[in-house]
């Protein structure tokens, strides 16, 4: 899938040519690849109606339980170009998309280790392709780092929820990362969205975590450590900064999180796009009590 992947033309892409994809060796979840290209059309077009049907068909075919399967990789670069010209009342959800593709499953994982964790086991196999479930990811990923140039004007769209998933997206680049941090930093100093601002946060700490960034968990504990800060800068630095270190919970850190007003402002960061994975309702409170107290299991409330 990688090798499959990297040899698509910029022109099959740009061109929307689906007929010069090999869909038929690559199965979905529940049937032949060769129905993806019709969704992807139907995506694209004008019935908005139409449109979120095939959007939600596309989540239901790629993303089955939380997982990714080969012939999502094929779709990422067409899925990027729809969600940059096409179809943009479906924008945010087409990244959405995207960015689940291109990561491991993440279902009631709320842990240190786990939030931004992006590669999958090396032996988790497809069950219908017996690939690598790895490869299928970083095909994606490659992909998505091949279209860098489609995304980054996104971080400027007027639609909250396009500017977050965009971030989301951007954390699974592979490469250009000081280029892709930078333009996630400039954004973080003028947005003014407290879901950006945690995406955004969260976008930088997992690019920091993957690539080794030595400098990232210093500056995440300077946001979170700072009372003048906004809430949120706080909230999404101090799940950053527990993901960054393997460091005991500082008593500082802990109080605010375990704050009331902290989580008061559960529901509005569900729209964080790292948050619905790990807790359909409560993302933010599963993040916090997996991180704060790992030993106890998390029971809903």
């Amino acid at each position: 899938m990688r090798t499959v992947v990297s040899a698509i033309p910029r022109e099959v892409k740009d061109g929307f040519k689906y007929d010069e994809i090999p869909w038929q060796r690559f199965p979905h979840f529940y049937g032949p690849g060769e129905e993806i290209p019709g969704l992807l059309a139907t995506l694209a077009s004008g019935d908005a109606e139409a449109a979120g049907e095939a959007l939600w068909q596309l989540w239901t075919d790629l993303h089955h339980q939380g997982g990714t399967i080969a012939v999502g990789a094929l779709a990422v670069p067409f899925l990027l170009r729809i969600a940059a010209t096409r179809s943009p009342g479906l924008r945010a959800e087409s990244l959405r998309l995207v960015a689940e593709i291109g990561r491991c499953q993440h279902l009631g994982d709320g842990s240190r280790e786990g939030l931004l964790e992006v590669a999958e086991d090396p032996l988790m196999m497809e069950g219908t392709t017996e690939c690598p479930v790895d490869w299928t990811i970083q095909a994606a990923r490659d992909a998505i780092t091949g279209d860098l140039g489609l995304l980054f004007p996104l971080l400027l769209d007027p639609d909250p929820d396009v500017r977050s998933a965009t971030a989301f997206v951007l954390a699974a680049a592979t490469g250009k990362i000081p280029r892709v941090s930078s333009a996630l930093h400039r954004r973080l100093a003028v947005e003014d969205d407290p879901v950006v601002r945690v995406s955004l946060i969260l976008a930088i700490a997992q690019l920091a975590r993957e690539h080794q960034d030595e400098h990232a968990a210093a500056w995440a504990r300077g946001l979170w450590s700072d009372p003048g800060r906004p809430p949120e800068i706080r909230i999404g630095a101090g799940l950053a900064w527990l993901c960054l270190v393997d460091d005991p919970v500082p008593d500082e850190l802990r109080a605010f999180l375990t704050d009331p007003c902290t989580d008061q402002r559960s529901d509005l960061l569900q729209r964080v796009p790292w948050l619905p994975p790990v807790d359909s309702d409560s993302g933010l409170r599963r993040c916090i009590h997996e991180m704060l107290t790992p030993s106890i299991p998390w029971n809903g409330a």
